[in-house]
């Protein structure tokens, strides 16, 4: 049994008392954190900064999400730690570190939301709300061996919810098991399709291939006993060689619209940046109107392809990040790496807005390991049915 303390998961400003739920509601007795980016009245937020937590105020008002996590009974226990102003998916934090990951000692949570992650890791709660931007919710799932949803763009109010990269953001839930991943989707999503008599299994081929060859070819037997479970299709190749040209598209795209959110508040402030911070900030600041242009030009092909090959029932198979959780020692120039190769990834939802479920189905080196379903928009509830039931035979 972890205590906040031992993980490290919850930001040094953290609720002073837990936000109780209502009397009734299906998520009664269960107790939730969130990351450090949503209101919560009464509270203050601070973006994973020191500096901007100490030029805000405390919110008058709390973010919807977690209001309909409220009134369905759950109640609210905690603020996690996340990378600063959201702008990493290693889990570090410079200022107030990394949460430990106690499904994979000395190596990392994941981010943005790693605190999030983390403690549901730990048993620190019974479930946890994140952000997904460019992966921040499926990697540190993936990497702390949770469920986690990234679900279709826009299906979330995100009011009370820092803004990052708006045409990209999107709210997501970390659990230890689908059956409360499903419950939460039911609270927070609307009305859906979630039939999955239809649905049939098409494996990304040159996904895999994104992947260090431990985690692919353990992703490969996954995906063969899921092939005796559902209809599989034929391999598809999503993505024609082109994988650098759809993460530069996401990288882009993400820096010119953080430049009319936390890059505003950045400069006008100076805060103190971690390393990797600093940098991402500088080069957002330089992308121009014409690269912007061309970006979107691109992610136009993208939502394109993905409509072209993906009829209706359709669910692809991805691996959610290409490789294991590094280890918090890594280099920075690794950690560059890492980074670039795993939004060759997490950029195929990111730019097409759909929904994106990843289980922990194995494990590699003793890490965890995700294997992540993409459907077609709006079909969220389907894709965390499908993920209940797999589970029943996966784990």
């Amino acid at each position: 049994m972890y205590d906040k303390d031992q993980i490290g998961a919850n930001v040094p400003h953290d609720l002073l008392g837990p936000v109780e739920g209502a009397d009734t509601g299906p998520l009664k007795g269960l107790d939730f954190m969130v990351k450090d980016l949503f209101a919560v009245a009464g509270h203050k937020t601070g973006n994973g900064s020191p500096d901007f937590l100490a030029q805000t105020k405390a919110a008058t008002k709390t973010a919807p999400l977690v209001q309909k996590l409220l009134n369905s009974g759950a109640c609210l226990t905690g603020m996690t730690v996340c990378d600063e102003f959201f702008y990493s998916l290693t889990g570090i934090n410079a200022h107030y570190g990394s949460p430990v990951n106690v499904r994979a000692r000395g190596r990392m949570a994941g981010g943005s939301s790693s605190g999030s992650a983390a403690s549901v890791a730990a048993s620190l709660c019974d479930f946890s709300i994140g952000s997904d931007t460019g992966g921040s919710v499926r990697v540190p799932a993936a990497f702390c061996g949770l469920y986690g949803i990234r679900p279709s763009h826009g299906e979330i109010d995100l009011t009370g919810a820092t803004a990052m990269a708006p045409s990209f953001d999107t709210a997501g839930w970390f659990a230890r098991n689908a059956e409360l991943l499903k419950i939460i989707g039911d609270v927070l999503l609307p009305d859906q399709a979630c039939d999955i008599s239809d649905c049939t299994f098409h494996l990304a081929s040159d996904t895999f291939a994104q992947a260090t060859n431990d985690v692919q070819q353990m992703l490969h037997s996954v995906c063969d006993k899921i092939s005796i479970l559902m209809p599989f299709g034929n391999q598809i190749e999503i993505n024609k060689g082109t994988y650098l040209e759809w993460r530069e598209a996401f990288r882009i795209i993400q820096a010119y619209e953080v430049k009319s959110t936390t890059l505003k508040w950045v400069k006008a402030h100076q805060p103190l940046l971690g390393p990797g911070i600093k940098e991402r900030f500088e080069m957002a600041e330089q992308i121009t109107d014409t690269e912007y242009k061309h970006a979107q030009n691109i992610r136009k092909s993208v939502c394109q392809r993905l409509d072209d090959i993906m009829e209706d029932g359709c669910v692809l198979l991805i691996p959610s990040a290409p490789v294991i959780a590094p280890s918090v020692a890594t280099p920075t120039a690794e950690l560059e790496t890492f980074r670039q190769n795993t939004m060759a990834l997490t950029c195929i939802s990111g730019l097409t807005g759909l929904p994106q479920v990843t289980m922990p189905v194995a494990e590699v080196s003793n890490c965890p390991i995700g294997l992540s379903m993409i459907g077609k928009k709006h079909s969220d509830k389907m894709l965390l049915h499908l993920s209940y039931e797999l589970s029943k035979h996966l784990n």
